[in-house]
């Protein structure tokens, strides 16, 4: 072989690869350069878009028991931790020297209303008598004068007679509510007074309580709705099976944490809640029958504008200007701009431009936990 074939096969080979580099590029599918991306077909389903707030659990009504007379404790008339009835006696204070006192009152009153029969016949025996001008008009003066004063001294000691019942009475100490009373604060041999500032026993009515929530003021400006359901929730924000409604919102947001009050009524028939217990509370703000939703990260904005990617039969992506409502767990509700069957573009949008041709695929959603929370 001489030097010229030589020369021409070498001239054949570098042209075969200077034409193989100037062939258009391919990829695997065998498709030239369409974006790939990922979409999801919109479809309407039940939303509940809800507010999970922190909150302390209150009695309904609560009363501490106090002495309103003085003197030594007899006995504990109660079980610590029972539920008691209104009325019931919780402990008896030393009645004797009240019994004295009512004694000596009630000789008072039998005096003073031997005073006042004395008086009364006086003032009619000089009645006749002034008439005839055989007594003085002082003298009948001072008779009417003495007869009212001894009906003065007889309600004097009639009003006596009840406030030393009245001490009687309270020298056994009553619950004024039903409820569950705690432990007892004093006992058997204590001395009490109406002026002590500890209390003898607390009562607590715990069959219906209040939930006292915090809710932040931006979401505080959206207002409550009228017959919002609030779910209980534990601690851990697992469910408790209780339930109640809004009984007041407060209008003034704490400058120092920038939340307001929600007082929730709660029936608590089996005493799952506690005054002072730390619980979760679930407030329902609204519900839609079919609603479409869209992941937060399909969402561009184009001068404040939002805005998705769609995707229509001829495989093509339009810019398509949205309504966006309520953000749950990370998805939008659509509230205008959209329908249900389009298939918007949730990964790969950075890519497309107006009318650009796409290649798509479904976007599989990730697993997200089966509560519905704002």
């Amino acid at each position: 072989m001489d030097m010229n074939d030589n020369w021409t096969r070498w001239a054949a080979l570098v042209a075969a690869v200077v034409i193989a580099g100037c062939a258009p590029a391919e990829d695997d599918t065998g498709a030239a350069a369409a974006p790939r991306v990922l979409v999801q077909t919109l479809a309407p389903a039940a939303l509940t878009v809800s507010e999970d707030l922190p909150g302390r659990v209150a009695a309904w009504r609560s009363a501490e028991i106090r002495a309103q007379v003085g003197g030594i404790v007899q006995q504990r008339l109660f079980e610590q931790g029972a539920e008691i009835a209104a009325g019931k006696p919780l402990f008896r204070i030393d009645p004797r020297p009240f019994q004295a006192e009512l004694d000596m009152a009630a000789a008072s009153l039998q005096r003073a209303e031997a005073a006042l029969a004395r008086a009364r016949l006086q003032e009619q025996r000089l009645a006749p008598l002034v008439q005839a001008d055989a007594v003085s008009r002082q003298a009948y003066d001072d008779a009417l004068s003495a007869r009212d004063q001894a009906a003065a001294e007889v309600a004097l000691a009639r009003a006596t007679l009840a406030r030393r019942r009245l001490d009687l009475q309270f020298a056994t100490v009553t619950a004024p509510i039903s409820g569950r009373v705690d432990e007892a604060l004093v006992s058997e041999g204590a001395l009490v007074s109406a002026s002590d500032t500890a209390p003898m026993a607390r009562v607590q009515q715990i069959d219906r309580v209040y939930v006292d929530l915090r809710q932040p003021g931006a979401s505080a400006a959206a207002g409550v709705p009228a017959a919002a359901e609030v779910q209980i929730l534990d601690a851990g924000g697992a469910p408790t099976g209780l339930a109640g409604r809004v009984l007041m919102s407060g209008i003034d947001v704490d400058v120092g944490t920038g939340e307001r009050l929600l007082r929730v009524a709660v029936a608590n028939p089996q005493r799952q809640l506690l005054p002072g217990q730390y619980v979760q509370a679930r407030l329902t703000r609204a519900h839609y029958d079919a609603a479409l939703t869209l992941p937060q990260h399909a969402v561009f904005r184009v001068g404040g504008q939002a805005r998705v990617w769609v995707v229509d039969a001829q495989q093509r992506a339009h810019a398509v200007a949205v309504e966006l409502g309520e953000l749950v767990q990370r998805r939008y509700r659509v509230a205008a701009g959209l329908k249900a069957g389009q298939k918007v573009v949730v990964a790969g949008g950075e890519r497309l431009h107006e009318g650009a041709v796409v290649a798509a695929r479904p976007w599989a959603e990730p697993q997200v936990a089966s509560a519905v929370r704002r």
